[in-house]
């Protein structure tokens, strides 16, 4: 097994053992429904009824008793007109009942006939052949069973979620505190937009892609902005953010070089537990942990960071958020839309554009893979995989992560 410092660590061996080291944030806030979006249930979640509470008709029709029509009639007087929101009278033999969508069955009906296969004057209708016992009807607790469990803990909720708990009558449940996530960036090159550019100088983009990415997952974002190239002022926001937050995320000072002083001011806070990936781009990523709190270092590269986070630290997030499942984007298989002749040391991750024709799905990668090019992560849609020591040509099959 590498160790910091001895060797690059596989991708997939790095993220066993961060996932490993992840523990789920406690705790719970009840909140109301029409704010639990993005948020994680925190316990299990069971309906007190039936949905829906009653058979009720799919269709704008006429309500029948199936062993009725079974006997050979079919003219049937109509003695009832029930809308969806009303209750009508059970149902007497040899009759029919107008019904519409929704409506609940009168007590004895069993089967509802839609309108256009019906043939109604004069306060009776008749039907012909081909009527199917039970057809058109949704019974009772078909979308979900009283005592059922509705959604799972450790489920981030989405908008069919929240929808879905609502349609068992509860107004509120309880939902994980949201993960406080501080990000700050490192290097005297950096200025935010909207300054002037001095000689040497360029703007941070990474807090503001970071940022997003984090407020997307549904968590609080603290930012402690830019800290310059200086071994003091670097450990004392590090010591900072500990305090401000639940995880620490940097980007930039992570390498080698004699103005990088993440990692030592990590080492002097408290513990680096793993750097170096076999990672391309992205290799001098750090993890560990700063005033007990869990840290990530990541290159200071736009696409290092986009390509790191994603791949590693966004999993992990994701578990500390207290998700229990779909902590890794989506990979499918597709087709090599270009040439990679040249095996490398590392697992890369092409920036690349998927695109769908006749034949399958394509991928296509952007002309400038640099890890300097922010730009191909905001063209592309996807990152093609390409393992330690392979090649590809074109109609290869590759494994594509979805973004």
């Amino acid at each position: 097994m590498a160790t910091p410092g001895q060797g690059l660590t596989p991708v997939e061996e790095a993220l066993a053992r961060i996932l490993a080291d992840a523990q789920p944030i406690s705790g719970a806030d009840m909140l109301p429904l029409a704010e639990c979006r993005h948020r994680v249930l925190a316990s299990d979640v069971h309906s007190g009824i039936d949905v829906p509470p009653a058979d009720n008709s799919s269709m704008d029709g006429y309500a029948l008793r199936f062993a009725d029509y079974a006997a050979g009639q079919r003219h049937f007087t109509v003695t009832q007109r029930v809308v969806a929101g009303a209750v009508g009278g059970p149902l007497k033999a040899g009759t029919a009942v107008r019904i519409f969508t929704g409506a609940e069955l009168p007590p004895g009906a069993d089967t509802v006939v839609m309108q256009e296969d019906a043939r109604a004057a004069d306060g009776a209708v008749e039907f012909g052949e081909g009527v199917r016992a039970a057809a058109n009807v949704r019974p009772r607790g078909q979308d979900i069973a009283a005592g059922s469990r509705v959604v799972e803990a450790g489920t981030s909720l989405t908008a069919a979620h929240v929808g879905l708990l609502a349609s068992v009558g509860l107004s509120q449940v309880p939902v994980l505190p949201r993960l406080r996530v501080a990000i700050l960036s490192t290097g005297n090159e950096l200025v935010e937009p909207g300054q002037p550019l001095g000689p040497g100088q360029i703007y941070n983009s990474n807090r503001y892609m970071l940022a997003g990415m984090l407020e997307d997952l549904g968590m609080t974002v603290v930012d402690m902005g830019i800290v310059p190239d200086d071994p003091e002022g670097t450990r004392r926001l590090l010591s900072q953010a500990a305090e401000a937050a639940d995880v620490v995320l940097s980007t930039g000072g992570v390498s080698v070089g004699e103005e990088d002083h993440v990692k030592g001011a990590v080492e002097a806070l408290g513990q680096l537990q793993l750097w170096k990936l076999a990672i391309k781009p992205g290799k001098p990523l750090a993890y560990g942990r700063v005033a007990g709190k869990p840290f990530f270092g990541l290159p200071g590269n736009p696409s290092s960071v986009f390509v790191t986070f994603t791949v590693i630290a966004r999993p992990y997030l994701l578990r500390m958020q207290g998700l229990t499942s779909d902590l890794r984007l989506t990979e499918i298989q597709a087709t090599a839309g270009f040439d990679w002749p040249k095996p490398g040391k590392r697992q890369e991750y092409l920036r690349a554009r998927l695109e769908t024709h006749g034949d399958g799905a394509v991928a296509r990668l952007h002309p400038n893979q640099s890890s300097g090019v922010l730009a191909s992560v905001a063209w592309g849609n996807c990152l093609v995989v390409v393992p330690v020591g392979k090649t590809l040509e074109v109609g290869d099959v590759v494994s594509v992560v979805l973004l």
